[in-house]
């Protein structure tokens, strides 16, 4: 079964969102819930859309996505009119970064970005080792 060319997992080179777990988390899944509710999603400046931003302030969800320039440019021209400027956390926005980061060293070995391993047990274990071997990179450059 091969996966859509829209599936971020496939190394397309699309842009991922980062979520942070927050207070909103629930003791327990609730019937018909599996997941417990996000306190923040981190994303670039490419989901930095009013449709997001819309859809993650209804869920009541923490939009951590700096503004675009085009963006800010044309709400600062209409002056009072549009509208307040958006709010964004540095710090939340760092650790979106140092995930990415890792990711891109994950798929930096071959077998995971191309996805060749069939099984997800076989997948999994050549996450296992590529994290082991980032590990022990820096363990080693870290002790000199």
């Amino acid at each position: 079964m091969h996966a859509s060319r829209t599936d971020p997992d496939r190394g397309t080179g699309r842009r991922q969102l980062a979520v942070h777990p927050g207070s909103r988390q629930t003791a327990g899944p609730r019937p018909g819930r599996q997941a417990p509710r996000p306190g923040a999603v981190a994303g670039d400046k490419a989901y930095s859309s009013r449709g997001n931003r819309a859809y993650l302030r209804r869920r009541s969800i923490k939009a951590v996505i700096p503004e675009k320039k085009d963006q800010s440019d044309n709400r600062k021209k209409k002056g009072r009119h549009g509208g307040r400027p958006l709010t964004h956390d540095t710090d939340l926005y760092k650790e979106r970064n140092t995930v990415e980061r890792l990711i891109n060293r994950l798929k930096a070995w071959r077998g995971i970005a191309t996805r060749y391993d069939k099984t997800p047990e076989s997948y999994q274990a050549g996450l296992h080792l590529r994290a082991s071997m980032i590990w022990i990179k820096e363990l080693a450059r870290t002790t000199q």
